[in-house]
């Protein structure tokens, strides 16, 4: 029952700040910068030609946009006996990702992000935390995460941009197979790690998997999207989301989200004075 942060924090990693400087952006440009970026990629396989590649940018780059979404969901994870677990997710673009997890109709976790950090208490334990990005990364073994990355995982987004002369992208039975030809650096405060990056579309231009190895280790990251529903509004929204990471660290959860709400929500989150602060190492 110790584990109530790391599993709230993990399901809202599926789903989006210290800016970090990067080699390789992993989006602190615009989404339609992105695609006047890489509109010159190359796409073998079956012969696509010069507008098909505009497209396809377009395609996986920009969305619909929207305010607020609540999200209704409901969490199994391997590292947690107490599962299935109720979640509701909000996100107001941009601004913050707040959260609460319920266990059989009692508040064990709260989360609120925002662009300068993370906030989370564990009500079960009377813990909290309150952390810059450093401590998600950390839990996830990874050191991109920051809250722009965090919003577009949870919403299915694409969050890397490889550079034109290092991304391969194949037409193949399953849609569109972007691949990462070298390894892409990825450079902050703490010190360079290089990935192999893989990401696999529907025909449909839906992200379908996101696959992350380290270039040093055998550390991995997963992400699988699956049951994409287009909401009234023209917004598109994957209903089940799963991450393993692998490795030095290994844990695995799948979210089903159950329902989108587009209408505007409260979030309250305040810390007992009684609650211990965990410090992170």
């Amino acid at each position: 029952m110790k584990k109530w942060i790391p599993l709230l924090l993990l399901t809202l990693l599926v789903y989006s700040c210290k800016a970090r400087k990067t080699v390789v952006q992993t989006d602190q440009n615009s989404d339609s910068t992105a695609v006047a970026n890489t509109n010159r990629g190359d796409i073998s396989g079956d012969g696509k030609n010069v507008a098909d590649r505009l497209d396809f940018y377009q395609k996986i780059y920009l969305h619909p946009q929207f305010d607020h979404l609540k999200i209704t969901s409901k969490i199994t994870a391997d590292n947690i006996k107490v599962s299935p677990l109720d979640a509701i997710i909000y996100i107001e673009t941009d601004k913050k990702i707040w959260s609460r997890i319920d266990f059989l109709f009692f508040n064990a976790a709260r989360a609120l992000i925002t662009p300068e950090g993370i906030k989370a208490m564990d009500k079960y334990n009377k813990n909290y935390i309150d952390s810059d990005f450093d401590y998600l990364n950390h839990l996830l073994n990874v050191n991109f995460i920051d809250y722009k990355n965090l919003e577009k995982l949870l919403l299915g987004r694409t969050f890397f941009t490889i550079s034109n002369r290092n991304a391969r992208i194949v037409k193949n039975n399953n849609g569109y197979l972007v691949e990462s030809v070298s390894n892409i650096k990825i450079a902050t405060k703490d010190g360079d790690r290089e990935y192999k990056i893989m990401m696999q579309y529907s025909d449909d231009f839906d992200l379908m998997t996101v696959n992350l190895r380290d270039a040093a280790s055998n550390d991995s990251m997963q992400i699988d999207y699956s049951d994409w529903e287009l909401q009234t509004n023209n917004v598109k929204l994957p209903k089940n989301v799963k991450i393993i990471i692998k490795g030095s660290k290994n844990s695995q959860i799948l979210i089903e989200n159950t329902k989108f709400d587009f209408s505007r929500m409260d979030t309250p989150y305040s810390v007992p004075s009684s609650y211990k602060k965990i410090e992170i190492q």
